[in-house]
């Protein structure tokens, strides 16, 4: 599904969501690309997608065809084939999300998106590194904690009982980021939230306490 910009207040400063306006002030009119939650993301060797709105998940697969969880592309981070050397490398649409996509030739003539693409490109590498760290750590409650905190960072909303997550995560999903199985993440998942470290609600979106 495409639709494309109208018009859009442009703001100079360097925050993510004014950084996304003025992607889309710069480029109204343009097409903006829409992706169900659970879709793959199609990617060209010479282009790269911008997140102007929800989450996508980034994995490659293991020789056992096990996924491996290897970011989350949230507002304003560019992500696509040239930005990786993984082989196979897949996109996800883990809500609902607009993109935005850019050739590596327009991106060589706009000094002001390069900029933007570069500074949200390094939340990005932040991103994997805090992902690679909590992965080292043989406690299963612990990595799961520790996902959880780096997903309340990125798509946390401030909501009465605390932190509520933007995204609607299965056990599967968590058990992928952190390297164990469902089973496993739903034993933990009950041990946190026996702790009232967290709660799920009732549109099963995870609220950290």
């Amino acid at each position: 599904m495409t639709y494309t910009f109208s018009s859009f207040d442009l703001n100079s400063t360097n925050s993510v969501t004014d950084w996304r306006r003025s992607l889309e002030e710069i480029y109204r009119g343009r097409t903006m690309h829409t992706y169900k939650s659970g879709q793959i993301i199609p990617m060209y060797p010479h282009e790269v997608w911008v997140v102007c709105r929800g989450v996508v998940q980034l994995n490659t697969l293991h020789p056992s065809g096990d996924e491996v969880l290897v970011g989350f592309a949230v507002q304003a981070m560019p992500f696509g084939l040239p930005l990786t050397n993984l082989e196979p490398y897949q996109a996800i649409a883990l809500s609902d999300v607009d993109l935005m996509r850019f050739t590596l030739i327009e991106l060589e003539q706009s000094p002001q998106l390069y900029q933007g693409i570069l500074q949200h490109l390094n939340r990005r590498l932040q991103q994997t590194e805090a992902l690679l760290a909590l992965v080292s750590n043989k406690r299963v409650e612990e990595r799961l904690r520790q996902i959880l905190l780096l997903l309340k960072q990125e798509v946390g909303v401030t909501v009465d009982e605390g932190t509520r997550l933007t995204v609607r995560l299965t056990h599967q999903h968590l058990a992928s980021a952190i390297s164990s199985t469902r089973v496993t993440v739903t034993r933990a998942m009950k041990l946190l939230q026996d702790e009232g470290w967290l709660k799920v609600d009732r549109d099963r979106h995870i609220i950290l306490v």
